[in-house]
């Protein structure tokens, strides 16, 4: 067994649930930990699965896990006898008790079960909880609903004829479950899971598991599946789910039901790992910081994920106020109530829509009434899958005011974003356009469907549509009328608002919590830092942002582009919006800045007036060069430009107008401003290889990870339990993942993100000191630094975007630049950051995030440079 000590594995004979004496194999790390001298906390009692074996958990065998890992081969399986008896799911369990019996396991125990080890484990947990201190479960399912179908994969499975053949008389099924990690196992991983199958009789227990699965009522092991099912509610004990959603088998349909009957348990999804993804994701690592955090020193003092502390003088809380409030105080005010709240550009016959204050506070109330009545209850979650505009933002602060948790992943992430993070935000309710109506069938979302308007009948039943939004407004309109108040109180300060998703630009999107207090201090953040108010609309470039306006009190348009591509909004499409509201202010995405520009001359004279109109320019999501808002001046001359500095779980952290830009001068990175009020801003030091091993520092030209203290941080990241201790793991402080320093004037520089740092024989270099060095030479239109090697002796790669390959346009891998241009751009890094860059390529786009179209992706472009220096084959960027 590779990466397995041969001391921890052992033997032991103990009498079954029969009384027949049987011979176990386990993995037992009990010397182990007594050789280094490490006195055990408690004991990790591990089951695996089927077809599996102790293997699975050998990675569970670590320094930082002081607890005993006793991982069992069950009987018939791995290389513990095979008895050719038959057994059932009570008898799995009966059988570990004995064991555990015989081996004077006392606790405090923490069970740890994968796939069928799951429900074993469980039913150990049961029956024996006064040794039980917690559970982990990774990829199982307790229970299975008479009437349910199985999962496909199970279903083939148990077909008559074909369970034999495959997982007995052939080795397929173990072969099958082999081949669903990706990237692949490496082959003796692989031999090793063979190992102890070689053979027909070998095989016979896979068969009996499969042969075991309770699904219909009459099944032998039914009633211990019901009874363990139910009795899991009772076991309060802290417990860690951990999963990888593309599960072919178990699927997060058994995630939310282990949630349902266990609603206190820390979730983590591993994004794009499968079935055994104890193989597929660094799982151990993941228990390492649980277990530290429930059972060790740390866990006295543990906090909520979230939690913030003021320790300074302007570090308050924002006034409070219910989210959406003020849409029905402007509704209410004589001077405002007919005036545009929400305006779209052009509907299918080219018509510009204006929805007023008045209209949208009574379509709020409206829907919020027939949401009520049709069982959309306080903390149901709520998918929301509509293009902005008046319904979006109808149904999503409808949401608001009843209390149900508004999901919002918008269309920027790409479908398979969007999918991943729809099933993975496991909403009660999905409310969408029929395009994503119809994807949500294709592709199988959970949650009840509503669509936005009434659909005829056959579409209905085709896409699973029990109602329409148009069909609640009326029914809230009806029951409103007839004079039933809208019967729902405010929600509570501290329950679940919304979840916001992330870009995906630094890995898989990734869903933040905010609670009904922390959103309301986000838009009171927002709208103090960009000046918004009834008298200055919003033009959203960036189409999230179009979301914000009602919570501010600030009419907001979204200007005709798609929503999918910010970076492709042209100057006319701009100042058509701009028009719409007379002198707005402006957001838009950064990769926007450069085509509106291009596109100016498209403008006509009325557009250049309309444009020049703008009252302010704001642009945030990734580091903005000064020129581009010099530029952007003879465009909108009036237009104060603004770059905020945020995040989505942050929104408004710091904050720096052009003035500010040129006052600050040149520096290492990008000066991002001054933090805005009831924020305060640190960094966590580095060490020479890029990490953060504790040390605070807010003193000036320190470099490290941005630390973010202010009452409008996220709560946490939904089911990543993992990303959010790690997240928070400074007490009160949110650690961005950004690196960057403060100066002297107490102004924040944003350097590239911490995971980015170049940790090279000469020294940590940021990203952002070498793409900015790199961009320095002429005809280099943008420049990502790749980082190649093990930290600490890392080797730097710069790639190029040119302005003549940009022209070009033509995809595909990059080459290597010219011999000048190389020599430029070393000595330009060389000079400016004193790195040492060992080549240099050229593409035509470096790939970035799909909602900014600015996020540099250094991770893709580090993964390409090592493949190429090494001389293996790397697909296009």
């Amino acid at each position: 067994m590779p990466d397995v000590d041969p001391r921890i594995s052992r033997t032991l004979e103990v009498r079954d649930h029969a009384g027949e004496l049987r011979r176990w194999h386990l993995l037992d790390s009990g010397p182990w930990l007594a050789e280094r001298g490490i006195t055990p906390q408690g004991t990790l009692l591990a089951v695996h699965g089927n077809p599996t074996y102790s293997f699975l958990f050998r990675s569970l065998v670590r320094e930082d896990i002081p607890w005993r890992l006793v991982a069992v081969d069950q009987l018939e399986m791995g290389w513990s006898e095979r008895t050719g008896v038959k057994r059932r799911y009570q008898d799995r369990i009966t059988d570990l008790s004995l064991l555990t019996d015989a081996l004077s396991l006392r606790g405090p125990v923490v069970t740890v079960g994968h796939d069928w080890g799951g429900l074993i484990s469980a039913g150990w947990a049961l029956d024996n909880r006064h040794d039980l201190a917690g559970m982990i479960l990774t990829n199982t399912g307790l229970h299975q609903d008479l009437g349910e179908s199985l999962p496909r994969a199970l279903q083939l499975a148990t077909t008559p004829g074909f369970r034999t053949a495959s997982t007995s008389v052939t080795d397929a099924f173990v072969r099958t479950t082999l081949s669903l990690s990706r990237p692949a196992l490496a082959q003796e991983v692989q031999d090793a899971y063979l190992a102890p199958y070689r053979t027909r009789g070998r095989r016979k227990g896979i068969d009996q598991f499969v042969a075991d699965i309770p699904a219909g009522a009459d099944h032998p092991s039914r009633p211990t599946l019901e009874r363990v099912a139910e009795g899991i509610r009772d076991l309060t004990v802290p417990t860690l789910l951990a999963w990888g959603p593309r599960d072919i088998t178990f699927s997060d349909r058994f995630l939310r039901d282990l949630l349902e009957r266990v609603p206190h348990a820390d979730v983590h999804r591993f994004e794009k790992t499968s079935h055994l993804v104890w193989e597929d994701a660094d799982v151990a690592g993941l228990v390492a910081e649980w277990l530290r955090s429930r059972f060790g020193p740390e866990a006295a003092q543990d906090e909520p994920a979230g939690t913030w502390r003021p320790v300074s003088s302007f570090a308050q809380q924002a006034p409070e106020q219910h989210v959406g409030e003020p849409i029905a105080r402007l509704a209410a005010d004589p001077t405002h109530a007919h005036r545009p709240a929400v305006v779209e550009m052009a509907d299918a016959d080219g018509r510009r829509r204006e929805i007023s204050w008045s209209l949208l506070n009574r379509r709020v109330d409206d829907i919020a009434a027939g949401m009520l009545g049709h069982g959309i209850r306080p903390g149901d979650r709520v998918s929301i899958l509509i293009t902005p505009g008046a319904d979006l933002t109808a149904v999503l602060y409808a949401c608001l005011r009843l209390g149900a948790v508004a999901v919002i992943a918008d269309a920027g992430l790409g479908v398979p974003g969007l999918t991943r993070a729809v099933i993975g935000s496991h909403p009660d309710w999905l409310i969408g356009i029929p395009r994503a109506l119809v994807g949500a069938r294709a592709m199988g979302w959970p949650g009840r469907r509503i669509s936005v308007e009434q659909l005829p009948t056959v579409d209905r039943a085709a896409l699973g549509v029990e109602t329409s939004i148009a069909q609640l407004a009326r029914s809230g309109s009806m029951m409103r009328d007839l004079g039933a108040p809208l019967d729902a109180a405010w929600p509570a300060p501290d329950a679940d608002a919304a979840i916001l998703f992330t870009s995906g630009s630094t890995g898989p999107a990734k869903g933040a919590v905010y609670t009904h207090r922390q959103m309301s201090a986000m838009f009171t953040a927002v709208g103090d830092t960009l000046q918004l108010d009834p008298e200055r609309g919003l033009v959203a470039g960036f189409a999230p942002f179009a979301l914000l306006g009602p919570a501010l009190g600030a009419p907001s348009v979204v200007p005709d582009m798609d929503i999918t591509r910010p970076g492709e909004l042209t100057a006319p499409a701009l100042a058509a919006a701009i028009d719409a509201l007379g002198e707005p202010a402006v957001f838009t995405a950064p990769a926007a800045l450069r085509n509106i520009l291009e596109t100016a001359p498209q403008l006509d004279e009325y557009g250049r007036a309309a444009i020049a109109s703008a009252a302010s320019f704001f642009s945030a999501g990734a580091p903005i060069p000064a020129h581009l808002l010099r530029e952007l001046r003879s465009l909108m001359p009036h237009a104060r430009a603004l770059t905020p500095y945020g995040m989505t779980e942050c929104l408004a952290v710091a904050a720096i107008d052009l003035e500010g830009i040129e006052a600050a001068g040149e520096g290492s990175g990008v000066c991002v401003g001054r933090p805005v009020p009831r924020v305060e801003l640190a960094v966590a030091v580095m060490d020479g290889e890029g990490r953060t091993p504790g040390e605070i520092s807010q003193q000036a030209d320190v470099t490290g990870e941005v630390l973010v203290r202010a009452p409008h941080v996220r709560d946490r990241y939904l089911m990543l339990w993992g990303t959010t201790h790690r997240s928070m793991r400074f007490t009160g402080w949110h650690a961005t993942g950004d690196v960057g320093h403060l100066d002297a004037e107490g102004r924040l520089w944003i350097e590239g993100r911490a995971d980015h740092v170049l940790a090279t024989a000469d020294g940590l270099f940021t990203p952002v000191q070498v793409e900015d060095a790199a961009e320095t030479v002429p005809t280099v239109r943008r420049a990502g630094a790749a980082a190649v090697g093990p930290r600490g002796t890392q080797q730097v790669v710069v790639v190029l975007e040119t302005e003549d390959g940009y022209r070009a346009g033509k995809a595909g891998r990059p080459r290597a630049a010219s011999t000048s241009l190389q020599e430029a751009v070393r000595r330009a890094v060389r000079e400016r950051s004193g790195a040492e860059v060992v080549a240099v390529f050229t593409t035509s786009a470096l790939p970035t995030d799909i909602r900014h179209n600015s996020k540099i992706d250094r991770a893709a472009l580090s993964r390409w440079a090592g493949q190429t220096l090494r001389g293996e084959w790397a697909d296009a960027l």
